[in-house]
């Protein structure tokens, strides 16, 4: 089983900035892809932003500009620099993993429980 632990959410007035970590643990081989989706009150999950194991990123274009997703291989992590904040970026923000437990097992997708972001003045 894989656990996922995000951390860095909370209370910040519009133009304001937060930093999201997320650190993988248990029975892990390898982490491909990593990233960040939100999820806000009567809305579908979306994606935020998502990074390869080679580094290749991808961004909704919502925040683009805005954010920036990067990760350190070694520590199983992944993490999300928000700056510019906006009302609407207010959400849960849920971290995810595309995880290989085994050199010959098939590749599995985890997420955490989700760390809440509010933009407000």
């Amino acid at each position: 089983q894989v656990q996922l632990v995000e951390s860095g959410g909370g209370l910040v007035q519009p133009g304001g900035s937060l930093r999201l970590s997320c650190a993988a643990s248990g029975m892990i081989f390898r982490i491909y892809a990593m990233g960040w989706f939100r999820q806000a009150p009567g809305k579908q999950r979306e994606l935020v932003a998502t990074i390869t194991s080679d580094g290749w990123t991808n961004y909704a274009d919502s925040v683009k500009g805005r954010f920036t997703i990067s990760r350190d291989v070694a520590k199983n992590s992944v993490f999300l620099e928000m700056n510019s904040l906006k009302p609407e970026d207010t959400a849960v923000y849920h971290c995810n993993a595309n995880v290989a437990p085994g050199p010959l097992s098939s590749i599995t997708g985890y997420w955490g429980q989700g760390t809440q972001v509010t933009v407000s003045s």
